[in-house]
């Protein structure tokens, strides 16, 4: 088997453009203590990321904006409801899973 070299190039830059970004800020920040109220604001970050990811998935339907003929969103309802009561993964996943599966099959 031939290995083409600009291929081989293409993916030893891709991982290193991907291994950079997230080795040099861990090492960087390992060795300085950073003051309590960076500490607070770096906690928000993966909530604000995971919440703008659902909620462009909720809330655009084929690209567009829709709320009126969404299955995901509806689905969505009970699912954070069940989410925020039960505190359980397993129950969440399952209410999900049911919720969406009613819904195509009514719709």
């Amino acid at each position: 088997m031939e290995v083409n070299p600009y291929i081989l190039l293409i993916i030893i830059g891709s991982a290193f453009v991907t291994v950079v970004p997230r080795v040099l800020p861990l090492v960087a920040l390992s060795r300085i203590n950073l003051p309590e109220w960076s500490m607070r604001w770096l906690s928000h970050v993966p909530v604000a990321v995971m919440a703008a990811l659902v909620g462009q998935e909720l809330l655009l339907a084929d690209g567009d904006f829709s709320i009126h003929q969404n299955l995901d969103l509806f689905a969505a309802l009970p699912t954070f409801a069940v989410a925020i009561l039960t505190r359980s993964l397993l129950a969440t996943v399952l209410v999900g899973i049911i919720s969406m599966m009613l819904l195509r099959l009514l719709f």
